[in-house]
């Protein structure tokens, strides 16, 4: 499976991984249709630590929170002391010039102690703590308004990849666990965050001016019926994105998912893998969906031109 230099370590669970005797209420239901338990999120993310720690652990995160599991829930980016002896912090300067800690986790165990106070999604930075002025990886993400069809969302996917192609550029597919998709993009981390941005929104604008019946390149609610926006502000200093193998907090407890570009053509909706099918596909995988990953991240952005 795809680890990174920085993160291998972290995928080896450590000794002393939470059990059941280090959670309150682990029988408390938080996905309600699923009939999903707290305790049963965090065997989940025990489960999987060697497929979500490589893009997870040593990034900024912003955590959703469910305390009465999901339907409230609320997202955190800053640290605090009562989120567990296993989650770190880290100072970033915000807008205002001023400085705060952020959080991270370099192990399962900060998962797990992040899933004790009833974190259910994970949504890290494109950046790593080392460096979070410069991305390594940026994200179009493809939600759809109202009449889109799934067949219209993978097809806008296979679109962005042959654009990206186009310029050398190799991509990779995510189900978002939601309605959507998500098309990732590995960088050296060479451009800053001003770059970063300007590239996906040019390449965003782009795709809306060559099919303006299909795509939009504005977040505005208005303009997105029956066509899919390009959410390129998440390649955003301080934005974040889910992350690969993250339960999203949504009735279906969908995941989001990890593909290959020849397994695409197969699904049928962004939370076509809930938690039990995630499970199933952590245990029998025998190759990375993301085969090629390691050698993507040494591509550069194009020159502004």
């Amino acid at each position: 499976m795809r680890t990174s230099t920085e993160s291998t370590a972290a995928v080896r669970p450590r000794r002393g991984v939470a059990t059941a005797s280090r959670f309150t209420s682990p029988d408390k239901i938080v996905f309600p249709e699923a009939g999903i338990t707290k305790q049963q999120v965090a065997d989940y993310y025990r489960a999987v630590c060697a497929q979500l720690l490589p893009e997870l652990a040593r990034r900024p995160l912003s955590v959703v929170r469910c305390p009465d599991g999901i339907g409230e829930c609320f997202f955190q980016k800053h640290h605090a002391s009562k989120l567990g002896a296993n989650v770190r912090a880290i100072p970033i300067r915000e807008k205002d010039g001023g400085k705060a800690d952020y959080l991270y986790v370099d192990d399962i165990d900060g998962v797990i102690d992040l899933v004790q106070m009833n974190v259910l999604e994970f949504h890290p930075w494109g950046a790593r703590i080392d460096d979070v002025e410069h991305p390594d990886r940026l994200v179009f993400d493809l939600d759809p308004g109202e009449g889109v069809t799934w067949k219209a969302i993978v097809a806008a996917a296979r679109d962005i990849r042959a654009r990206l192609s186009a310029m050398g550029l190799e991509s990779f597919p995510r189900l978002s666990g939601g309605k959507g998709l998500h098309v990732v993009l590995p960088v050296r981390p060479k451009a800053d965050w001003t770059q970063a941005k300007a590239f996906c929104e040019a390449f965003a604008d782009a795709m809306v001016e060559d099919a303006p019946d299909r795509y939009v390149a504005t977040a505005s609610k208005a303009k997105r019926g029956g066509v899919i926006f390009i959410d390129w502000l998440r390649n955003s200093r301080g934005a974040t994105s889910v992350t690969s193998w993250s339960l999203r907090a949504r009735p279906q407890a969908g995941v989001a998912m990890p593909l290959a570009w020849s397994e695409l053509g197969r699904t049928r909706s962004g939370h076509d893998y809930p938690l039990p099918r995630a499970l199933r596909r952590a245990r029998t995988l025998r190759r990375d969906p993301w085969d090629g990953w390691a050698k993507a991240t040494r591509q550069a952005l194009p020159a502004p031109r």
